[in-house]
């Protein structure tokens, strides 16, 4: 097992290879990104470790069983991750309008130390209402702008946290969200669930007479200063759905060309789907917009691992990183299972770590 864990350091894709975690920026041509105190470039290449083998969030278990967040976190090393996606939930970390919740930010300093301790760099996605029972009632009653603020008092507590190690990767203002075209019902802020979770959040209830997009900006210009009056330094994106494009039918009102100045670089959830990987990386190509470009996202979901694998390689002239999934089974659990959900996880695990030890080239990045 040491000796596992040794050969992962060495060969994980751009680690740092001095003494301390070097802070990523992104590269001076504005394609990619490096570490900011050697240039070395940096390839994010990890896991969305957005709930358990049995669907609970982190917050649900990380005070009980920290073990096992250490069991897991060192697993994701093993295979050659270098990026951690943590999913946190808003009412888990607000206890009312302006106030933090302590214990909350304690828990995730923890988690800060556990990643600066296996050099891992974390992707933090922030006010997350994944399980409804789970939101307060009183943040669901706040108007546009109240509801605004409380987010932006939720990433100034977070970023103040976080702000001085150099295991941030980046601050990810919310996992999918939405400006709805018209008015929703009092209230109605979350998406549809998925697999028993509310992915996709509205930032407004009513366009009125504004412009989606420039809703969009706005929301995450209010927010990216939130980040910024604390950590200044430290990347800002957006988890941003695939129909985000402007183009007829359904869209998100978070264009990339429009509504995404205040960010550092953008961050899109893409799923190939069989027999369509042009339609994917033509979707992908519509996010590059001057800026870095992140796949936050993918799993071989409506494709074969062997399809996902395609996808990244021909998607390395858009993307510059990638991000999928780990949820804490082991290659050797998924592969005693015996089940058909074990057996895709298996093949995409070995095909995430092959990836990963291929790269021992000067300048790595996954092959």
């Amino acid at each position: 097992m040491k000796l596992i864990l040794l050969l992962t350091l060495v060969l994980v894709p751009s680690a740092p290879l001095t003494a301390g975690q070097e802070r990523i920026r992104v590269s001076d041509d504005g394609k990619g990104f490096v570490l900011a105190e050697t240039g070395r470039p940096f390839v994010p290449w990890g896991f969305n470790y957005d709930h358990d083998e049995q669907g609970r969030l982190i917050e649900d278990y990380w005070d009980k069983e920290w073990s096992k967040v250490e069991e897991d976190f060192s697993e994701m090393k093993q295979l050659g991750a270098n990026v951690v996606r943590i999913h946190l939930q808003f009412g888990q970390f607000m206890d009312a309008e302006n106030r933090p919740n302590a214990a909350a930010l304690s828990q995730l300093d923890r988690l800060v130390r556990l990643a600066e301790k296996l050099r891992l760099y974390l992707d933090l996605t922030g006010l997350g209402c994944y399980h409804k029972k789970d939101v307060p009632a009183w943040y669901d009653r706040l108007d546009e702008r109240s509801r605004w603020n409380a987010q932006a008092r939720f990433w100034e507590a977070v970023s103040e946290r976080c702000a001085k190690s150099p295991a941030i990767f980046c601050y990810d203002l919310m996992n999918e969200p939405v400006v709805p075209g018209g008015k929703r019902k009092d209230g109605d802020w979350l998406g549809p669930a998925f697999g028993g979770k509310h992915f996709v959040q509205a930032v407004a209830l009513d366009q009125k007479e504004r412009p989606r997009h420039e809703i969009a900006q706005e929301w995450i210009r209010h927010l990216a200063a939130a980040v910024r009056k604390h950590d200044k330094r430290r990347l800002v994106t957006v988890g941003l759905v695939d129909w985000s494009l402007d183009r007829p039918g359904l869209t998100s009102g978070f264009v990339p060309a429009k509504a995404t100045g205040d960010l550092d670089f953008l961050a899109v959830h893409i799923y190939p789907e069989k027999g369509k990987l042009d339609d994917a990386l033509t979707t992908l190509k519509g996010f590059s917009v001057g800026k870095p470009v992140v796949i936050e996202e993918t799993f071989p979901l409506k494709c074969s691992p062997e399809e996902l694998g395609l996808f990244i390689d021909r998607s390395k002239g858009s993307a510059a990183g990638w991000i999928g999934f780990y949820w804490g089974r082991t290659a050797d659990m998924c592969r005693k299972s015996g089940t058909i959900p074990d057996a895709i996880m298996l093949n995409w695990l070995e095909m995430f770590e092959k990836r990963a030890r291929r790269s021992s080239s000067p300048d790595p990045e996954p092959q």
